[in-house]
């Protein structure tokens, strides 16, 4: 079995609910446990570009540490499906989003092809990865840029509040 960091966000269409079902998609697959879950986060926006001048929702993120037998390119795709099924659409680049599911890490696994990179390209300096996957699993490296501890303390990260 291996163990998986999985990034959950969502801005649209009640995220808190989203993010919820999410996470027990993830729950429910075959060969996959969950072990562990972050508290919701409340962010602001990232990246994300303005739509018609209106200004873009927060979105409530979460980070999920699972054991699991799935091949790490199988994981992706079954992430996919649990977005699509929760009506994720993709019309541009960092477009606000039902729901997002994002493959951080797989073991110590690192990998480049056309449909994974392991870990995930950005998750080193985005606080709405690192504070929720620091507070379950706060002993982890990301290879080619450290610790997340010091990752964090190196970083100032606003606009991002852990929910009750």
């Amino acid at each position: 079995m291996a163990t998986a960091y999985i990034a959950l966000g969502s801005n649209l269409d009640h995220p808190v609910g989203q993010v919820q079902s999410a996470i027990q998609a993830i729950a429910s697959l075959p060969n996959c446990q969950l072990i562990k879950q972050s508290s919701l986060y409340e962010t602001t926006p990232v990246d994300c570009p303005e739509q018609n001048m209106e200004p873009v929702p927060n979105f409530i993120n979460a980070v999920l540490e699972v054991s699991t037998a799935m091949p790490p390119h199988a994981l992706l795709a079954a992430l996919h499906a649990i977005e699509h099924a929760a009506g994720r659409k993709r019309p541009y680049v960092n477009a606000p989003r039902v729901l997002d599911c994002d493959l951080l890490l797989y073991d110590d696994l690192v990998v480049n092809d056309s449909k994974l990179t392991l870990p995930h390209p950005r998750m080193h300096n985005r606080g709405f990865v690192l504070l929720p996957l620091f507070e379950i699993a706060a002993h982890l490296s990301i290879a080619n840029h450290g610790k997340i501890a010091t990752l964090i303390q190196q970083q100032q990260f606003t606009g991002i509040q852990r929910q009750a």
